[in-house]
Formats: structure tokens, C-alpha cells, sequence
């Protein structure tokens, strides 16, 4: 399982970053999808939070159980994926100038 995460990590970004090559048009659709993820996953992290404050529960424990919300999950990996993406683009165009 280990490998899986850590092959996948380091694959994902890479195609990625091909698809980008092949279809330029794909930027927009992968730049629209990090910034639902980014809503999607902040509002229930909030919410969350939210309502852990709201009960006055435990803090420690309750907010684990956040990590088994699979649309957590999901927008989590693609922005852990699409910010490795964007650090190659990065490096490859630092790399291109003088």
C-alpha cells in the first residue's frame, strides 16, 4: 500500500503535467477542479470545526472523525496532487530562463 501512495504521488503530477502538454485546454478544467476542491474541502474542514466548538466536545478526538469523509478525502488528494503539478510547472519554467 505504501508503494501505491508513494508511486502514485510522484505519477499523478507527472501526468498531469503530459495532459497539459497534449491538450493546453486542460489547464482550465484542472485549475476549476483545485478550486472546487479547495472550496469543498475547506467548508467541511470548517464545518467541522464549526461544530466541534458549537458542542463543546473533545476537540482531539472528534475532529478525527473528519478524515472519514470520503469528499474530504478526494479534494484533499487532488490538491496534495494538482500543488505538486504546479511546483514541476514551476520548476520547468525556472529552469527555461537565463
Amino acid at each position: 500500500m505504501e508503494f501505491l501512495l508513494i508511486s502514485g504521488s510522484i505519477i499523478s503530477p507527472v501526468l498531469l503535467f503530459i495532459l497539459r502538454r497534449k491538450w493546453p485546454g486542460s489547464r482550465l478544467y484542472l485549475n476549476g477542479l483545485a478550486v472546487f476542491s479547495a472550496l469543498v474541502f475547506g467548508n467541511i474542514a470548517s464545518l467541522a470545526i464549526h461544530e466541534i466548538i458549537e458542542d463543546k466536545t473533545v476537540f482531539m478526538t472528534n475532529i478525527h472523525g473528519l478524515f472519514l469523509n470520503p469528499f474530504f478525502l478526494v479534494t484533499g488528494v487532488y490538491l496534495g496532487v494538482y500543488f505538486l503539478y504546479r511546483m514541476l510547472i514551476w520548476t520547468i519554467e525556472e529552469l527555461g530562463r537565463p
